[in-house]
């Protein structure tokens, strides 16, 4: 039997072969309703496109990067990496794009990546953990480097964006632990240089009306503990401590129950992501869901129409949600 070629898709499609080339590339606009019948006729034939003949046709790598400059400890504990990184490949599996994922240690590193990749490693880039004046932002511009930035990143740029609203859900959070009776109220963020960081103190600080116990962690478990420490040490210690993300929310909860305190009566703990072992800790924790696979599966579909042209824009992910539970019942509830 001889090979099932683009020619028979196009004609199980009813289609021509260029048609076929585009739907499946993206390099050219095509109806859903199109694109779905050689989706059809492709998977119908069992038919799949020879990634290096598409490359050499496209002089592309058929490939995009992320690169982070991240602690691998953070990497292998935070439930944002992965389930991003899953939306992402979600889309990239449609045309069988590969993901390069390289994590460096230093800003030369980085910056050396950056320029292996311009130099036809890959297509475009994804970039994540924006500073609010972040050097590789210029970087990718001299590179010409078809980039989405993933953050709320207020410089002039020419690159797309994928935001969301990190303020709402510290507003959020705060006013239900005032309304459960704190008036105490503590923040541990991330790094500040973080525009998602920053943009959550300011939302806590412009709250509270005071920096006086807003704390620096890195989101390390050791970064929650140590910042607990210092905290519960104050003399007028805070009944109400909302953590940047899960892993140093825990550890300060587990710091708390070691000196002695009830979670919540004495001391409520809110997270930020919702890792998966949230809502199984006793108390199950407070914390806010950020769908991590909407935003990658936006900034992918984003970079692949820059890749082929398409104007830079920016889309805003409506995904932040906050789960209570117990880790901030009502104090009286849970004297």
């Amino acid at each position: 039997m001889s090979r099932t070629t683009i020619a028979d898709v196009a004609r199980e499609a009813g289609v021509t072969k260029a048609t076929v080339s585009h739907a499946l590339s993206g390099n050219r606009p095509t109806s859903e309703e199109t694109r779905a019948k050689v989706l059809a006729a492709a998977e119908k034939l069992n038919w799949v496109p020879s990634q290096s003949a598409r490359a050499l046709a496209t002089s592309r790598a058929n490939a995009i990067a992320v690169v982070l400059a991240r602690d691998p400890e953070v990497i292998a504990n935070d439930s944002f990496f992965p389930a991003f990184i899953a939306g992402v490949e979600s889309v990239l599996a449609e045309t069988e794009t590969a993901l390069l994922l390289q994590v460096v240690t230093d800003q030369d590193a980085e910056e050396r990546a950056y320029r292996t990749l311009s130099h036809g490693r890959a297509d475009g880039a994804l970039l994540l953990d924006l500073r609010a004046d972040d050097w590789r932002v210029p970087l990718l511009t001299e590179l010409a480097l078809p980039t989405v930035l993933v953050g709320a990143y207020d410089q002039p740029t020419s690159f797309s964006c994928v935001r969301t609203d990190d303020a709402a859900p510290v507003r959020e959070l705060i006013a239900h632990l005032r309304a459960a009776g704190h008036e105490r109220i503590a923040h541990v963020s991330g790094p500040l240089d973080y525009v998602h960081s920053r943009a959550r103190a300011d939302a806590f600080v412009a709250d509270i009306g005071s920096d006086e116990l807003l704390r620096e962690g890195d989101f390390t478990a050791a970064s929650g503990r140590d910042r607990t420490e210092e905290l519960l040490a104050l003399p007028d210690r805070p009944t109400a401590i909302l953590y940047s993300n899960d892993t140093m929310a825990i550890a300060g909860l587990s710091f708390a129950r070691s000196q002695g305190l009830s979670i919540p009566r004495d001391l409520a703990i809110s997270g930020f992501d919702d890792d998966h072992l949230s809502a199984h800790l006793s108390p199950a924790l407070t914390s806010v869901s950020s769908d991590p696979a909407a935003r990658g599966r936006a900034a992918a579909r984003l970079l692949r129409a820059d890749i082929f042209g398409a104007d830079p824009r920016t889309e805003v992910v409506d995904c932040n949600v906050v789960h209570f539970r117990d880790s901030t019942a009502a104090r009286s509830a849970s004297a």
